[in-house]
């Protein structure tokens, strides 16, 4: 006998009144769509959910991609009792009931129970402490599922018992075979009682961006706000007006995004580069957040290269500021494609690394008394300043050989112009004044 736990997956309750995702939901492998690369035949996943071979694993990957289905599908092929949680609204008490369920269906029918813990990255090191001895001696089968990267989410006593999955945004084609399934379906689905054209199928698919149960639940609104049995366009585009793309502030995809904006950028690809930029707005970040990125990118990519890049950002920066959206994300699309097409340089970003490790490495060396400021007869009796020379009394500006390093430490070159951009000026700069030094 298979013992469930929530109500939802109970078949002996009436489907009218739950929501056409939930009444959708896969109930084999053969419904199931999308994730190809963990379900096709031959995969590990696959292989262990045919055989009945629970084991304690956890699926991270953006909503609506199938978390919850399959590990309500691995509880029902090893015939496991299922409970599911949410560490949104669960805690450690939550947890103890959990497990003296699991221990009386063990005792009562000699088979295991399914943990499925929902936005596992919810709960802190304790919490997910709490259930380890339990997956440790069988009690339990462990599944989790979040949107967070495990890696900096989990603890790893937790990662080590369990294997990570990665889901992906479902694809159009997945997408479009679950809707279909719902207007095809007889029994949970909407066959019999609404129709809907192939363009208002594309419409409503887009919309759901790689999200199955954003999928069904715009359909089912459509269903509902629909004058007839078909389902227009027009309907779908009303239903489907001003939902967000999938973006999650300060969450993995936030930094993904960034991060291939300034990579495409740093690539100069004006084109991807425009496109992270406009992604990134359309899924609500803040354009000033990525006005501050672009200014990292002006100086660590192009730097001295073309010094008018920093100039150009920061001014896209305060017109974003002064004006708001959407004129001002004109001015950062227009720094974007400047940085993007300037020539790139990370001479100074790699000079002010090495500079740095130096600053830390020598201590607080003194400065040379030649260097010292001597405001004071003290001072200057004291030998400040004593044998400086001013760089403007000789020849080319340059006093040749002078020393400005610390007396206990020798030279250092850290900065090395690139042969691109205004830095091949300022190699040949350089370059002119190392040899006179050396002269």
């Amino acid at each position: 006998m298979h013992v469930l736990t929530d109500l939802f997956t109970d078949p002996t309750i009436e489907s009218a009144g739950r929501p056409l995702a939930d009444r959708m939901r896969p109930a084999t492998l053969e419904e199931f769509s999308g994730q190809a690369h963990l379900l096709e035949n031959g995969k590990p996943l696959r292989r262990a959910i045919e055989q009945g071979r629970a084991h304690s694993m956890v699926f991270w990957g953006p909503p609506g991609t199938g978390k919850t289905t399959l590990a309500r599908l691995i509880a029902a092929t090893t015939d496991s009792n299922f409970i599911g949680l949410s560490a949104v609204m669960a805690g450690v008490k939550d947890i103890r009931v959990a497990v003296e369920q699991a221990q009386q269906y063990r005792q009562v029918s000699n088979r295991g129970t399914v943990l499925f813990l929902d936005e596992v990255h919810r709960f802190n090191k304790a919490q997910q402490d709490a259930f380890l001895p339990f997956v440790e001696d069988g009690t339990l089968t462990f599944v989790g599922a979040t949107t967070e990267n495990p890696s900096f989410e989990l603890n790893n006593a937790l990662l080590s018992r369990a294997r990570v999955y990665v889901l992906k945004a479902l694809d159009q084609q997945a997408l479009t075979e679950i809707v279909g399934r719902a207007l095809a379906d007889t029994e949970r689905g909407l066959a019999g009682s609404h129709t809907m054209e192939q363009d208002a199928l594309q419409l409503l698919v887009a919309a759901a961006d790689g999200d199955a149960r954003r999928a069904l639940n715009l359909l089912e609104l459509a269903a509902d706000l629909s004058d007839g049995a078909n389902i227009s366009r027009a309907t779908v585009q009303e239903v489907a007006a001003g939902g967000p793309r999938r973006f999650d502030k300060q969450g993995e995809y936030f930094y993904d995004q960034i991060s291939a904006l300034h990579k495409s950028i740093r690539g100069s690809d004006p084109d991807a580069s425009l496109y992270w930029l406009m992604r990134m707005i359309d899924g609500g970040c803040d354009p000033l957040y990525i006005a501050r990125r672009m200014i990292r990118v002006a100086s660590e990519d192009i730097g001295n290269a073309d010094p008018r890049a920093l100039q150009l950002t920061l001014n896209a920066w305060e017109a974003m500021e002064r004006l708001g959206s959407p004129e001002g994300e004109l001015a950062l699309a227009h720094a974007v494609v400047y940085l993007a097409c300037a020539p790139k340089s990370n001479a100074v970003y790699l000079a002010a690394k090495a500079a740095q490790r130096d600053a830390k490495d020598f201590g607080s060396l003194e400065v040379p008394m030649h260097l010292r400021n001597a405001p004071t007869k003290l001072m200057q009796e004291l030998g400040y300043g004593e044998n400086y020379r001013y760089a403007h009394d000789e020849e080319g500006a340059v006093a040749s050989g002078e020393k400005y390093f610390p007396d206990d430490m020798q030279r250092r070159t850290y900065y090395h112009p690139v042969p691109r951009g205004l830095e091949i000026k300022i190699r040949e700069k350089l370059e002119q004044i190392r040899n006179d030094d050396r002269s």
